[in-house]
């Protein structure tokens, strides 16, 4: 740690007010880097050099003021950081008037120094949290090695399971997304949940990555424990009132590779969303998801929503849509179907053999059944 200018300049506020006195600071060479009294600023002060040399409090009269260089009478103290002197703390004024004052201005000017260190060492982790984070997501740069000597600096076990997730602001009114809003998401992300490990996207300045520790039972993610944290965390959010936002799980991918892919599956998640979702997982919509990558003007994109095309053509008053949808929503379940829909069985056949005829397609063989759901999937994505 080393004293700089900001640091001297709060020593000498701080302490002038409560004392009354001109105060100098000197750094570790003896040069005056703050002052009570401007014109004394970038001197030499070799009161300062001698308490350094002597790590000493130097008590310097009239008389000594006139043999050394840069030093008027008062009291220099060195000031102390983890045992070693990093520079002085000098009160002007007749040593006998100003001694009583030392004590306080030393442990002041001390305290100054530790936060100063406390904050340099937070915002040193801060930083370096972010760029383990956007580290582990990029694939291509990954370098176990270097990862796991900042991880151990950091005091971060990178063998803890985590899967990534995306969160997106969204301004609660036409205010455009500021910084504040990310800080103070990046806060609640952060605080109780320490061992989150949390980045801003380098990709979309309104997104938030984090690599969220999980639970792992019979090989697979427990998810019941998160999504009570969830509940709990935009409860928070709402009760602040700037921002919405929109979560997206990935998927969970063992070793530290598979954050990489967890966050492309995150990211994929989040871009297959609707307004209307607020927390999604890609595990529950694996499929629309994948299907989502296919480009809109590509011929195979074309001929999957070609059946669907048709049937929306045909069904001028919307039944049978409806009547798929619910359909595929219970699980190709008659019996449930019929019950969600309420109506008879043979009315649900009846339907779905009208789509069978426009479709093309034999909803009884699980070769057509497939496609058209992979058909429905994607005619869903874009309505």
């Amino acid at each position: 740690m080393q004293l700089n200018t900001m640091i001297a300049r709060q020593i000498v506020e701080r302490t002038m007010k409560i004392i009354g006195h001109s105060v100098n600071v000197m750094d570790e060479q003896g040069l005056i880097i703050g002052s009570g009294d401007p014109s004394r600023l970038h001197q030499k002060h070799e009161g300062a050099v001698l308490a350094l040399t002597k790590n000493r409090v130097v008590e310097i009269d009239e008389a000594a003021s006139n043999l050394l260089m840069g030093v008027r009478p008062g009291i220099n103290l060195p000031v102390m950081f983890n045992g070693i002197a990093i520079g002085v703390v000098g009160i002007s004024g007749k040593p006998d008037t100003v001694r009583s004052f030392g004590e306080l201005v030393k442990m002041t000017a001390e305290l100054i120094v530790e936060q100063a260190a406390l904050i340099s060492q937070m915002q040193w982790d801060k930083r370096h949290r972010e760029e383990l984070v956007l580290q582990l997501i990029r694939e291509s740069e990954l370098n176990e090695r270097q990862l796991v000597s900042i991880a151990q600096r950091l005091d971060l076990d990178l063998e803890q399971p985590r899967v990534a997730t995306l969160f997106r602001l969204i301004p609660n009114k036409a205010d455009t997304l500021s910084l504040e809003h990310l800080q103070k998401m990046v806060h609640m992300l952060e605080y109780p949940e320490r061992d989150n490990l949390v980045g801003i996207s380098s990709v979309s300045r309104n997104e938030i990555v984090v690599l969220k520790p999980i639970a792992i039972e019979n090989g697979e993610w427990s998810r019941a424990s998160e999504e009570k944290k969830v509940r709990k965390l935009l409860k928070r959010i709402a009760e602040q009132k700037a921002f919405s936002v929109q979560i997206a799980y990935g998927g969970y991918f063992p070793t530290l590779k598979g954050l990489a892919r967890s966050y492309q599956t995150a990211s994929a998640t989040l871009e297959a969303s609707t307004p209307s979702d607020t927390v999604i997982y890609y595990k529950d919509h694996t499929l629309p998801v994948l299907l989502s990558a296919m480009p809109e003007d590509d011929w195979r994109t074309k001929q999957l929503l070609d059946p669907m095309l048709r049937l929306q053509e045909a069904d001028s008053r919307g039944t049978l849509l409806k009547t798929l949808t619910a359909y595929f929503d219970q699980n190709c379940d008659l019996v449930h179907t019929c019950e969600k829909l309420h109506i008879h069985r043979n009315t649900l056949r009846y339907r779905l053999q009208r789509i069978n005829e426009i479709t093309s397609f034999d909803i009884n063989k699980l070769e057509d059944k497939t496609s058209l759901y992979l058909s429905f999937l994607k005619w869903q994505r874009n309505h």
